[in-house]
């Protein structure tokens, strides 16, 4: 059957996840620890990411983790409730940093305008919030094709669920068939399959190659190799 829709995963398959959230990463452990060395190394264990290199380890919960899940160990560490109030306040203090360090993959951002200069509905579903996800766009360029943006925190549950995918599938008419998801964590495959979409994996995240390969109906190198494989 054609793909009649495309979703995106952003971070890993739009953005390259470590130039965008390793430095952003660190200027927020800072922000929280507020000057408490003990309280930043207690952070950078939970976040597992590297001081020096700003390199996170494939565990990491930010790679595919929403602020609802890393938030409780944050709160937990510098003394703060872990309620929704905590969480959006990490929200906005990662969206202003990932702003600063933006930077999309080689070709993504120029595949997704081809492809909607020729009509083709698409989407965005991250377990970003939708506001940091909107803002994003917004300064690539791509807002004006991404008409439906979903996060962790609009509503739909966040993936592994697939409650985004379906929540495209039920206002746009399609057939989950006919809805393309391409990602670069199992997280977005297992979302995309039990939303009965297609599930289309990339390499340009921190996934594992064979990880992806078992879970996906498509492996391809990057964004653009998918979209070329899907034939669009």
């Amino acid at each position: 059957m054609a793909i009649r829709a495309v979703l995106f995963d952003k971070d890993g398959t739009i953005l390259d996840f470590a130039r965008t959230w390793g430095p952003a990463t660190l200027r927020v452990l800072d922000d929280l620890a507020a000057g408490d060395a003990a309280r930043k190394s207690a952070l950078i264990d939970v976040a597992a990411i590297d001081p020096r290199s700003a390199v996170f380890a494939p565990h990491s919960p930010i790679i595919a983790g929403s602020s609802a899940d890393y938030g409780v160990p944050f709160a937990d560490i510098i003394g703060r409730e872990a309620t929704q109030d905590f969480f959006t306040e990490m929200d906005l203090l990662f969206a202003r940093h990932g702003l600063d360090s933006l930077c999309p993959l080689p070709g993504a951002v120029e595949a997704i305008l081809a492809l909607g200069a020729t009509g083709m509905p698409m989407g965005l579903v991250t377990n970003d919030s939708e506001a940091a996800a909107r803002e994003q766009m917004v300064q690539l360029g791509l807002d004006i094709y991404l008409p439906f943006i979903a996060g962790y925190d609009s509503g739909f549950g966040a993936k592994p669920h697939p409650g985004m995918i379906t929540a495209y599938i039920h206002r746009s008419g399609f057939r989950p068939s006919e809805v393309a998801v391409i990602g670069d964590s199992l997280h977005d495959l297992h979302a995309a399959r039990a939303a009965g979409a297609l599930g289309i994996a990339v390499t340009t995240g921190l996934a594992y190659h064979a990880d992806l390969a078992q879970a996906a109906d498509l492996i391809a190198l990057d964004l653009p190799s998918a979209l070329k494989s899907l034939g669009l």
